[in-house]
């Protein structure tokens, strides 16, 4: 179990860092604000999901 979250922590570290990195780079190109606040939101989301893996990884972690 602990090499399973052993990949999929840094698959949602980057995930997050991508579209954070999409975010910005499409507010300082000028870009649609839509497209913006939909990566925001997107980016939220993906932080939730990275926070709950690493609880659930501490979590098996100790068992």
């Amino acid at each position: 179990m602990n090499s399973f979250f052993y990949y999929l922590i840094p698959i949602a570290l980057g995930a997050v860092a991508v579209v954070l990195l999409f975010g910005l780079f499409n507010m300082v190109r000028g870009g649609s604000p839509e497209r913006s606040q939909k990566l925001m939101r997107l980016r939220v989301l993906l932080q939730f999901a990275a926070v709950v893996i690493m609880m659930a990884a501490l979590y098996f972690a100790s068992r």
